[in-house]
């Protein structure tokens, strides 16, 4: 994606209207790229696109390489003749049209993609086989553990891969060959799942390059405890003997949390992966280069320093900080991928260390104007008149509350005092030139005019919702990921004033 001014939209698939409980790649999402168009917004921003497990969160993915099949359209697999208009009968009720209902949604789209196969293997035509065939055979290196990994788990109920029987967990031959012949026709599902939303997902970014809408990805830094990559590669992890974590991920206490965030990802044993020219890691960037034009590279100060907590320890306050890969694992991706079409997640407290290593890398770092106003020690960076233009600057992320529910709430579970609350919002208003009116607008325009060259802006800001939109509450489980936009709920106005926007500001 060339360093232009351009604006774009943050956005979520899962997010989108549909009818089947969950947002989907199939029409809704053309028709979003087609908004996107109209109000022209040329960036479209998702997170991490991989299957989701307990909690559902996008950064705690069961696979860093497969896409998640909740995003699979149904409706596309009927009219490619694989399944029938009464296999779409009984859908997950939309009691609330805001609500993805991701735990009922799951088992029944789950169940409709595997008689989806069924129908595949019985009639599909030699090309479409000879295209399957292709895709098994180009992705073999990660396709295949992971069909094994998702029928495991399906047949231990959802439960991690540290819980199953021993010699399935440690992943001993013999079990799993057993475990192959008798899951053929689950390996093949999830196999054609996969082909499925790969399938769905370029088309959906042909539509994008047609529009000219770039995609703009997400790659958490740590994988999962419970995913296929630790399970089938536990010596890249710091484990003990029985698979479990010795040590996790999280960030230490700052402005916003008293305990810090104790995240509970393996952390990796960097050493092993560097042993290996740094092959894991090179992988998981170039498999997500491969669905989107550039990539969010998450806690991006992890591969300077990062906090290591002792996995007993109930809080992130126990931990300390351990020096990253750094420049070593940025050096073997850039040789192996070429130039870095990166965004620097440099959020949190962040040193001059980890800034001389984003710059030597020439790699955009990241401004939230919501954070601009308070006593964080970023504050100051995040005004747009401090802005450098290789910035991605955002009103908010999806780990922030909404500009309209943050200019309406207090402190919540920040360290912040009622008066240091009020403090903000007075000088938020007279630094903006604003009366409170319109808040959301009044941040959009900021971050749009600045000299930032990427603005980005959650769909909720252009709605102008409160904290019943978030998307994410760190550090919190339940009622997450949850939001969606209801169907035509961005409309001709909303695409009229941020395409007035861009023509003020030159995006």
């Amino acid at each position: 994606m060339p360093r232009d001014r351009r604006s774009g939209v943050l956005l979520h698939p899962t997010s989108l209207p549909g009818p089947h409980g969950v947002g989907d790649l199939g029409a809704a999402a053309h028709r979003f790229v087609a908004w996107l168009a109209a109000a022209r917004q040329r960036v479209w921003q998702v997170l991490p696109l991989g299957p989701t497990g307990y909690g559902d969160s996008p950064y705690q993915a069961l696979s860093s390489h497969a896409g998640n099949p909740l995003l699979v359209s149904l409706e596309v697999l009927r009219n490619e003749g694989w399944l029938d208009p009464a296999d779409l009968a009984g859908a997950p009720d939309d009691a609330s049209p805001d609500r993805a209902e991701l735990e009922r949604a799951g088992p029944w789209k789950r169940e409709r993609l595997a008689r989806a196969a069924a129908a595949f293997l019985a009639r599909a035509s030699p090309a479409a086989r000879s295209d399957l065939e292709a895709f098994r055979a180009r992705e073999a290196r990660w396709l295949e553990d992971w069909a094994l990994f998702a029928v495991l788990k399906a047949e231990h109920g959802s439960a991690p891969w540290t819980a199953w029987p021993s010699p399935l967990a440690r992943r001993d031959p013999a079990a799993l060959r057993q475990a192959r012949a008798r899951h053929t026709a689950g390996l093949f599902a999830e196999i054609f799942s996969q082909w499925s939303f790969f399938r769905q997902w370029r088309a959906l970014r042909a539509r994008c390059r047609a529009l000219d809408v770039a995609l703009l990805g997400d790659l958490p830094i740590y994988a999962a405890h419970d995913s296929v990559e630790v399970w089938s590669r536990p010596d890249l992890f710091r484990l003990d003997a029985a698979g479990a974590p010795q040590v996790v991920a999280g960030v230490p206490p700052d402005y916003f949390s008293a305990t810090g965030q104790r995240w509970g990802n393996p952390l990796y044993a960097w050493e092993a992966i560097a042993r290996e020219g740094w092959a894991f890691w090179i992988e998981r960037l170039r498999g997500t280069l491969a669905l989107v034009d550039r990539v969010r590279l998450d806690h991006f100060r992890g591969f300077e320093a990062y906090w290591e907590i002792p996995a007993g320890a109930p809080t992130a306050e126990a931990g300390r900080w351990v020096p990253g890969p750094g420049a070593e694992l940025l050096e073997a991706l850039r040789r192996a991928l070429g130039p870095l079409p990166l965004v620097a997640e440099n959020l949190g407290v962040i040193t001059p260390e980890v800034e001389a290593l984003r710059r030597r890398f020439e790699l955009p770092g990241m401004a939230v104007l919501q954070f601009a106003f308070g006593n964080d020690p970023q504050a100051p960076t995040f005004l747009p008149h401090a802005y450098e233009r290789d910035t991605v600057a955002y009103t908010g992320t999806h780990d922030n509350d909404t500009v309209m529910g943050w200019w309406s709430g207090g402190a919540g579970e920040s360290v912040r005092t009622d008066d240091e609350v009020a403090a903000e919002k007075a000088r938020a208003l007279e630094y903006l030139g604003a009366d409170g009116s319109e808040m959301s607008w009044t941040m959009i325009r900021a971050v749009l005019a600045s000299v930032a060259d990427t603005a980005i802006v959650p769909a909720q800001d252009v709605l102008g919702l409160g904290s019943e939109a978030r998307m994410n509450t760190p550090a919190t489980l339940g009622g997450n990921w949850r939001w969606r936009l209801r169907e035509q709920a961005l409309g001709v106005p909303h695409a009229a004033r941020l395409a007035r926007f861009v023509e003020l500001y030159g995006r």
